[in-house]
């Protein structure tokens, strides 16, 4: 159907000078071209035959399977609501358990960003890009080469990521290889995370004792407990389940912990196909779908509606060697079949898709980036994990990359929100202006200068000039000038989110050891 909407009569409006003035000024929020939480759900990878048989496996593998290794306190739970412990040691999970569960799952989700104009509607098909992972090495482009990561680069990432505006959330990508104690690791990432960005933050626990510090110290940042729990802006990344069907004992003891602390929770499910997931795309998906709903059962025992993001996150083999290939066709398919089964039980949906296998910021990374990004969004994924900055499978992360996966990431969005059709954007009047005594041409025309910012995205850093602009321009290079761009928001922007007063008190409370400075 076509909806109606009044036809502006056009004129000329100043050529190229008002296409420039125009493209520079800034637009509202709902006129920009694109924006968090655009809808996505047009592709669909599996079909209704497929769809069918997918969730009928679902159902059985719990059923018949179940997973082992729960700790007591969650069989308890789970066997509180009907989940059954056999003598082998498994959970089985009846197919009332299961639909009791989806029931009682909260199915509107927002996450919290520490400011109000960062907060993410996970409701429906809506999708948000952003970082994620647990990488042990910083890529140095200038050096070609790889190294240690450290809590500074945690937060140098933050920093970026606040200011790009296609990256919508901040979970913690790398791992501070220069904080050996657990303890001082875990509540340093998060201050290192929630210091760099408003954004809505991600993060990981080693152990259960460790949360109630953190949590601690996040309601300094907010204003108090009940403020907190009011609008927690950090959510817990957790691997409750070591795949095949198997619970992650020390994992289900943070979960624990922090649903009962207030904070979301990310329940992960990462088998790797081919090693711990069926080699075969559909078993993997039926598994990792299987495995999340077991903890969505295990945490709405607990507490009914606790916002829980269901994260299928399986990986993907090259089956020549065994390795990791993050940056694969068959992860993308992988990552879009999970998103569509989630979608058809409605709920809060987050996976993987961006993790280049190419070691640096290359044709490789984009080309793998992309493909497999546009495909998580177009499947209507609410939560695409690991879009930006991730390299070498998972084991480095790239600041530089943040920079130019923006650009690409703007892209995936513009594709994600699709083609609007209406009387106004059909153009037939438009047509009528230049073709029948116009200019016969659209350029300078009021219809083409009102779309230029509405329906286009621009990159920030991706080079569009022609050959001879270009060599006007020196011969810029991506990667360089993403260079300049990253250390230009490091050395210029320093967060002051957080007020003095609350930083020297969690410092006088918390061993932090980051210098902000």
């Amino acid at each position: 159907m076509i909806n109606k909407s009044p036809l502006p009569r056009s004129r000329r409006a100043g050529g190229r000078q008002a296409r420039k003035s125009l493209r520079a000024a800034p637009l509202a929020d709902e006129l920009r071209p694109v924006r968090p939480g655009l809808e996505g759900g047009r592709y669909q990878p599996l079909d209704d035959a497929a769809m069918a048989a997918v969730v009928d496996a679902v159902y059985q593998i719990l059923e018949e399977i179940g997973l082992s290794q729960a700790p007591q306190s969650g069989i308890d739970y789970m066997c509180s609501v009907g989940a059954i412990a056999g003598e082998d040691g498994r959970v089985r999970f009846p197919r009332h358990v299961v639909n009791e569960a989806l029931e009682k799952a909260a199915r509107t989700i927002t996450l919290y960003g520490q400011s109000p104009e960062f907060d993410l509607d996970l409701t429906g098909r809506k999708v948000h890009f952003g970082t994620a992972g647990a990488a042990v090495h910083l890529v140095d482009v200038a050096g070609n080469s790889y190294k240690e990561s450290e809590l500074k680069d945690i937060y140098d990432a933050a920093r970026i990521v606040e200011k790009m505006d296609n990256i919508h959330f901040f979970q913690r990508p790398m791992v501070a290889r220069d904080v050996p104690d657990p303890r001082d690791l875990d509540i340093n990432t998060v201050y290192a995370c929630v210091a760099g960005t408003r954004k809505h933050v991600g993060t990981s626990f080693t152990e259960a004792e460790f949360v109630p510090e953190a949590i601690a110290m996040l309601h300094k940042i907010a204003g108090g407990e009940e403020a907190w729990r009011a609008r927690p802006f950090v959510s817990n990344s957790n691997c409750f389940v070591v795949p095949p069907l198997r619970f992650a004992t020390e994992s289900c003891l943070v979960m624990e912990e922090v649903v009962k602390g207030g904070m979301p929770v990310l329940l992960l499910s990462a088998g790797q196909a081919g090693a711990t997931a069926p080699a075969s795309i559909a078993g993997a998906v039926a598994q990792a779908v299987a495995e999340v709903l077991a903890g969505l059962v295990y945490v709405n025992a607990m507490v009914p509606g606790h916002p829980a993001i269901c994260g299928t996150w399986p990986f993907v083999s090259d089956l020549r060697t065994g390795a990791m290939s993050g940056g694969s066709g068959e992860q993308g398919l992988l990552t879009a079949a999970c998103a569509q089964v989630l979608n058809h039980f409605g709920l809060p949906s987050g996976a993987a898709s961006g993790m280049a296998d190419a070691k640096m910021p290359d044709a490789q990374s984009g080309y793998e980036k992309g493909s497999t990004a546009v495909m998580a969004g177009l499947a209507g994924l609410n939560m695409v994990y690991e879009s930006a900055g991730m390299h070498a499978s998972l084991l480095g992360f790239c600041l530089e990359s943040l920079i130019i996966d923006n650009d690409m990431l703007g892209q995936c969005m513009r594709c994600v929100r699709g083609v609007e059709v209406n009387e106004q954007t059909l153009s037939i009047q438009v047509m009528k202006d230049v073709c029948m005594g116009g200019p016969g041409h659209y350029l300078g025309h009021d219809a083409t200068i009102n779309v230029m910012q509405t329906e286009y995205v621009y990159p920030a850093v991706a080079d569009r000039s022609s050959p001879k602009e270009w060599e006007e321009l020196g011969k810029p290079v991506l990667v360089e000038q993403a260079a300049k761009r990253k250390q230009a928001i490091l050395d210029g922007f320093i967060p002051d989110h957080i007020s003095a007063d609350v930083d020297a008190s969690i410092r006088q409370s918390h061993h932090i050891l980051l210098s902000k400075g």
